[in-house]
């Protein structure tokens, strides 16, 4: 089973699901906009990873990043704590499963989990 944090307005995130579904994978899908992860949960995701820099899983072109201050050079702390707030500064699309994660850019890296 795989969790797949989704953005529908994303062709990325279309584009990565259609490539998990057309492969025959069991994909529970999450609207991570609409049902955001908690910190903790961010954290998980972070370790299954690999633990890199919190900025490797963000979106730092988005006009909100700007707006709230943030730089790549912020601490992992408080750019954890933005994407708890703000969902919407996680990359996608990202996948979850037996036990690790992949950020699907491009959105073949995703049958990694396969």
């Amino acid at each position: 089973m795989i969790e797949y944090w989704h953005n529908p307005r994303c062709s990325k995130s279309r584009a990565g699901l259609a490539l998990l579904q057309e492969r025959g994978a069991e994909v529970t899908v999450r609207r991570y906009l609409e049902d955001a992860p908690s910190a903790d949960e961010i954290a998980a995701v972070r370790a299954a990873l690999g633990q890199p820099p919190a900025i490797d899983m963000m979106r730092p072109g988005e006009a909100l990043f700007r707006q709230l201050g943030l730089s790549k050079g912020d601490d992992d702390a408080t750019l954890m704590a933005a994407m708890a707030a703000h969902p919407v500064l996680i990359e996608r699309p990202l996948a979850i499963g037996r036990g690790r994660a992949v950020i699907g850019r491009p959105p073949e890296r995703l049958l990694e989990l396969l």
